[in-house]
């Protein structure tokens, strides 16, 4: 308890500091949203007045203070060029990219574990095996998407490239859609996963207590299972979270792929207006994102291993 405590003050600490930084950053970019909302075009006087209007003509801190205060609240400010509360605009493309997220995570952890765990077990093929997986490693996830598009967008039309259905109008063709997304963002995870699984149980298959319990009669396989995953899993679960964290990030780059309305659409285009309440509520979301996976990934190890609960504990 008193280490998930720790834990989650740390997390607390890096997102205060994130939040900040970002702030801070876009303060120090030429161009302001008085600017963008008037243009280049418009005289002093009328910059000034709208500065003073929206509160920038006030120091730094006084300022920051104020947005993180609205923002715990759920006040992401007004997007400067939508007119619109941040906290709607948003609202959807945070679904759809969560969605998107944890879909691929689902399929890294649901393939590449048992994968890679009976790949450990296996010495046949290793060449080929070992291709492959240095395949899946090297094609990035937007060449991946590009090729799903083709094949199964444009030649056996299961879906259409570039036009994601309404969900609500037609959930079973936009699940279809996002399932091909969320392929073409798993496959170099998938790969990477598998072969990190697959070296920590060879790993722990090399250590004294296995060969002592395969001695004693314990058939192999039971001995695998039952001790040898559970003492390889907890670098692969800290693994696993960093996966998490970069799938967003990397849900970015697909999605513009597949032209899915999402978070990193959305991002793309505030940066492009220079809209920056869009902009650094996306930016605090996904560090807020990073450090929720690592934390989780901190007390799930922390359940597996129980020499960690009791380092925690210490």
């Amino acid at each position: 308890m008193k280490y998930a405590l720790k834990r989650v003050a740390a997390g607390l600490a890096t997102m205060l500091a994130v939040s900040f930084l970002t702030f801070a950053a876009f303060d120090l970019i030429s161009g302001d949203a008085a600017t963008t909302m008037l243009g280049t075009s418009a005289t002093p006087e009328r910059l000034e007045a709208l500065r003073a209007e929206l509160g920038l003509d006030r120091p730094l801190p006084v300022r920051y203070g104020e947005w993180l205060g609205e923002f715990f609240i759920g006040d992401l400010g007004i997007s400067t060029s939508y007119k619109q509360p941040v906290r709607e605009i948003l609202a959807p493309k945070i679904g759809l990219t969560l969605c998107l997220s944890l879909v691929s995570f689902l399929m890294i952890t649901l393939v590449s574990i048992p994968l890679g765990v009976f790949s450990a077990g296996r010495q046949r093929f290793e060449g080929a095996r070992t291709a492959l997986n240095q395949l899946g490693m090297a094609v990035p996830s937007f060449f991946t998407g590009i090729l799903l598009s083709w094949v199964f967008g444009v030649g056996l039309k299961w879906f259409t490239p570039g036009q994601f259905p309404d969900a609500k109008k037609d959930f079973a063709g936009a699940a279809v859609y996002l399932l091909f997304a969320a392929v073409a963002l798993s496959i170099p995870r998938i790969a990477m996963t598998v072969r990190m699984l697959r070296s920590t149980v060879q790993e722990e298959l090399g250590k004294d207590y296995v060969r002592t319990a395969i001695a004693r009669g314990n058939d192999r396989s039971q001995v695998l299972r039952r001790h040898v995953v559970k003492n390889a899993l907890p670098p692969v679960v800290t693994f696993l979270a960093q996966t998490m964290a970069e799938i967003v990030a990397g849900s970015i780059v697909v999605e513009q792929v597949f032209v899915i309305p999402g978070l990193g659409q959305m991002l793309v285009t505030s940066i492009s207006n220079r809209d920056y309440p869009v902009v650094q509520a996306i930016v605090v979301m996904l560090a807020f994102w990073v450090v929720l996976a690592g934390a989780a990934a901190d007390l799930m190890n922390q359940r597996i291993d129980p020499r960690l609960r009791l380092g925690g504990a210490a």
